[in-house]
């Protein structure tokens, strides 16, 4: 059987990297991407150029302006940085089908059983390195027994082990430690250990370790490629033991005692004494299916038939996963090596092809044949759970049918919005919802119909609405609470026959909205002279200047 490997992937600078990959001209200057934490500004990557000016990650913002003045900034969008630590993933998985991403910028690949295919460890780091250098990264690995190990490995073979604490670190020891040191102990290697540096095979990204030697491997490095955390690390340097080798020879109930079975756990899984699996990310379900014609086609009956044949065969695999399609992408390979492609959008989730296919039909007219179509592949792009349906009685069918009738909801909906939806587009049809908000302007939204429900009934303000809304007109009119007997709006004199109110309308104080500096507002209905029945509101004034204006008319 043989020895589990285990190879730790470290992307250091992969946020800064990723938008130089985008912008080039990046690289040639310090740059670095900067994330908020609270009200703070902290550097989150930097490339090569930032590094050499002095900064680090962790750095305040003004700071890093003040040591480098050319510095470029960028903002860091984690949610990207993850899907393209994401795509890194899939790419490791050329090594090992066993990868597990450890976010935000590293990787961890088993590689028990697969290093012989690249020609041994050595030519699978070089590898790695030089696939990282074309994708314009910098990495550090590390390769030895245990997780643990080539985590430490990867992040820790370049660096300083001494204690960074500011003062002399002598003084802050116990006396017990200086008292052992002073009488001349014996270090890892002088009781059967290796020298630092010699159980391991250099690179310039990072360690290898011999087979059975991790343990002898991380022995030079600082307690911190131990993974544990900023407290313990100072703790353990106060009594002078600042490596992970001066751990290894220390009674274990002692550790515990003292800095908790944490330490010694994390302790236990760099050596092996403990397991730490590496459990590779599950595949995502992937729904598609290929057809392959022996003669290229390019009638719409013949393309129709290929279509009806995939999409039976697509959803009875969806049918057996218990999924529903939501989006569907077809793609049409033609013989002079082009292809098209066109996607469809479906306001519920289903697996049925009859209710697929007449959609399907409605697109073959955009399909461009050119001189022939030699393959197509239809794929479920973005699919759903379907849950299953219980069988109900001839009673409770029929209140569910009724109500579905009353509620103008059910598969005639579905199919109705489906057919809109491949004419001119899922997000052009369109529902007015009920809002959250007291504001006359923000009481309604517009949302998607395909992706919610009508609403059952509309909140009673209590006061009627205009049919009819628009942002605040102003009107000539004497700057006090109560309307006069005319106005002028819009180049025309208004006579008022009759009005009722005032409703008083409050601004959301916990939100800043331009359109609400005017402070409280009194709505009055106002009939006129010649028929119309206007929605005038009085500004009393906060930021701004008190008037009158008209926001909407009535039916």
């Amino acid at each position: 059987m043989p020895h589990r490997r285990v190879l730790s992937l470290w992307f250091p600078r992969l946020g800064a990297e990723r938008l130089i990959r985008a912008e080039p001209w990046l690289a040639d200057a310090p740059f670095v991407t900067v994330a908020e934490e609270g009200q703070a500004q902290l550097v989150a990557a930097l490339n090569k150029k930032a590094s050499a000016a002095g900064l680090y990650q962790g750095q305040p913002l003004r700071d890093a302006h003040a040591m480098c003045a050319d510095l470029l900034t960028r903002a860091a969008i984690p949610h990207r940085e993850a899907l393209f630590l994401d795509v890194l993933h899939r790419w490791a998985g050329r090594y090992s089908p066993w990868v597990r991403a450890e976010p935000p910028d590293a990787l961890v690949i088993d590689l028990t059983g697969c290093a012989h295919l690249f020609g041994g460890e050595e030519a699978l780091a070089a590898q790695v390195a030089l696939d990282c250098a074309d994708l314009g990264l910098t990495v550090r690995l590390g390769i030895a027994d245990t997780l643990g190990a080539a985590w430490a490995l990867a992040r820790y073979t370049q660096q300083d082990v001494g204690n960074h604490r500011s003062g002399d670190a002598i003084d802050q020891e116990a006396r017990a430690t200086r008292a052992r040191a002073s009488k001349g102990k014996r270090r890892h290697w002088e009781r059967g250990g290796t020298p630092p540096g010699a159980p391991a095979r250099e690179l310039p990204e990072g360690r290898i370790a011999d087979i059975g030697k991790s343990w002898s491997a991380i022995s030079p490095l600082p307690v911190a490629a131990l993974r544990i955390d900023s407290y313990t690390q100072n703790q353990l340097h106060r009594l002078g033991l600042r490596t992970v080798g001066d751990l290894i020879g220390q009674p274990r109930a002692g550790l515990a005692r003292r800095f908790g079975r944490g330490l010694v756990d994390q302790l236990d899984k760099a050596t092996g004494s403990a397991p730490e699996p590496v459990s590779p990310a599950v595949p995502p379900e992937r729904f598609s299916v290929r057809l392959s014609l022996p003669d290229p086609i390019g009638l719409a009956e013949d393309v129709e038939e290929a279509l009806t044949r995939m999409a039976e065969a697509l959803c009875t695999r969806l049918k057996d996963k218990s999924r529903g399609v939501r989006v569907l992408r077809l793609e049409a390979h033609r013989a002079d090596h082009t292809m098209q492609w066109l996607t469809l959008k479906l306001a519920v989730a289903g697996h049925d092809p009859a209710r697929i296919l007449p959609l399907l039909k409605l697109k073959v007219e955009e399909i461009d044949a050119g001189p022939g179509i030699d393959m197509l592949r239809m794929e479920a792009v973005v699919h759903e759970v379907i849950h299953a349906r219980t069988i109900a009685g001839h009673a409770e069918a029929a209140a569910r049918g009724a109500a579905r009738q009353a509620g103008g909801i059910g598969p005639a909906r579905e199919d109705l919005l489906n057919r809109l939806s491949a004419r001119i587009g899922m997000e052009a049809i369109t529902r007015r919802h009920p809002g959250d908000s007291h504001i006359p302007e923000k009481g309604a939204q517009v949302v998607m119909a395909a992706w919610t429900e009508p609403a059952e009934d509309w909140p009673d303000v209590g006061v009627p609405r205009p049919l009819m809304l628009w942002r605040p007109e102003p009107v000539h009119a004497p700057d006090k609470p109560r309307l006069g007997a005319d106005f002028r709006w819009r180049g025309r004199v208004y006579r008022v026959a009759g009005t009722r109110g005032p409703e008083r309308i409050l601004p959301e104080w916990w939100l800043e909205d331009p359109e609400w500096r005017s402070g409280p507002r009194d709505y009055w209905a106002v009939d006129t002279e010649d028929g119309a029945r206007l929605w005038l509101f009085y500004a009393h004034g906060g930021a701004l200047s008190s008037g009158w204006f008209c926001q909407g008319e009535f039916a």
